[in-house]
């Protein structure tokens, strides 16, 4: 099928009328545009008068010197490229990170079940791409990636995530997804796994609950607790808050939640000040969620001698008795169990999973050496029987569909 010419904006670029293959969002420029030789070699065989043709006539005197190079290697590299499926069984997948991997642990263990299941796939294939954190940009670059037709499965993973791709699906009906952490039913071509964070923020905060009522040195009688978010979502206002509230009522009805936003997912600065303001006013213990401006509210507890709890990663090491608590999902295991499913052809898409602390998919870790030594034996007690109850159902928190 043929496409748009893509518009020249850079006289080192070119554009190029058919083109069965795209670049991936990380081989663009910053503005929407392909690399010249980039172009070419995604190309199929054309006649090389039309190639010319397409040439932008500051470009001309650059390209045809090499046309002839590029003329003789389009046929053979394009030609084996398209027949490589047909004649293999092979499975390519892209990973999108809603983001950027470094300084993201999430995002680590979703790749790394990528390509632990890759690994063990004959001519399986993957590849990471990195989307950045301007939202606003995802759908033009999962976009990008779906009208390659190069990958029989998207992998990405935020609450966001279903709405774009609904999206992009009905542009591209035969292109698979599959999202962490986010919740959509009913689209053939997308299965959804979302961890249950009511249960998750519910255990931060019955943790949080039963230190800032004990006897701990770095608490107080306040009876306040503090949770610092990157942003407003939906997750966030509708599950984890209420979640992490009801944790903490449940310990003393008296507990109130002093909850701040960064505004963005970098700024640690920001985070140290309003952890800083937080602790001034009675907060003994912060539940972060701020992504990588999550040291600047460590480095503020460290520095006024009060405790931290983590998210989603064990997080012990990095602020040995400061980091007193850590939830955990096994967002690792999760994408290599489930992209092993699709492989084999046996993913259920259409569907929307929810993960449980039943289903062991959600814990917190309560016997790294540090949470042992650094928390005292009553309370490491009145938690292990809370998430017991939640094992056996004894407990159970409902995670609202919105």
């Amino acid at each position: 099928m043929s496409r748009p010419a893509v518009k020249v904006r850079n006289p080192d670029l070119i554009r190029v009328k058919r083109c069965n293959s795209v670049t991936d969002s990380a081989s663009l420029d910053g503005r929407g545009n392909v690399p010249i030789m980039e172009l070419f070699l995604c190309a199929p065989p054309m006649p090389l008068l039309e190639i010319q043709e397409e040439l932008t006539m500051t470009n001309k005197f650059f390209i045809y010197p090499i046309l002839i190079v590029l003329f003789i290697s389009l046929g053979i590299s394009s030609c084996t490229k398209e027949n490589k499926k047909e004649t293999s069984e092979s499975y390519s997948i892209a990973v999108f990170i809603p983001g950027v991997i470094a300084g993201s642990p999430t995002y680590e263990m979703m790749a790394k079940g990528a390509q632990k299941a890759i690994e063990e796939t004959k001519n399986g294939s993957v590849k990471i791409i990195e989307g950045g954190f301007n939202q606003g940009e995802w759908l033009e670059k999962i976009t990008v990636l779906a009208s390659s037709k190069k990958y029989d499965l998207i992998v990405s993973t935020n609450p966001a995530m279903p709405a774009i791709c609904n999206e992009v699906s009905k542009l591209f009906p035969n292109q698979k997804f599959f999202l962490l952490d986010g919740f959509l039913e009913g689209n053939q071509n997308i299965y959804t796994f979302r961890y249950n964070q009511v249960e998750q923020s519910f255990l931060s905060g019955y943790f949080a609950g039963l230190i800032t009522s004990s006897k701990m040195e770095g608490a107080n009688s306040d009876l306040k607790i503090g949770l610092i978010a990157g942003q407003e979502y939906p997750d966030m206002v509708k599950a984890i808050l209420p979640g992490f509230s009801a944790g903490a009522k449940k310990v003393n009805n008296q507990i109130t939640v002093d909850f701040r936003v960064v505004g963005n997912w970098y700024d640690a600065e920001k985070a140290r000040s309003l952890s800083e303001s937080m602790f001034n006013s009675g907060v003994d213990i912060i539940l972060t969620i701020a992504g990588g401006a999550n040291q600047g509210v460590i480095t503020a507890a460290k520095d006024m001698g009060k405790y931290i709890l983590m998210y989603d990663v064990s997080s012990y090491d990095d602020a040995p008795g400061i980091i007193i608590g850590s939830t955990e999902i096994k967002q690792e295991r999760a994408a290599y169990e489930k992209i092993k499913l699709a492989i084999n052809g046996e993913m259920q898409f259409g569907t929307a999973e929810i993960a449980t602390v039943k289903d062991g998919w959600i814990s917190f870790d309560n016997m790294h050496p540090l949470y042992l030594k650094n928390v005292t034996r009553d309370i490491q007690v009145k938690l292990d029987a809370i998430i017991k109850k939640l094992i056996s159902g004894d407990t159970s928190l409902n995670l609202p569909v919105f």
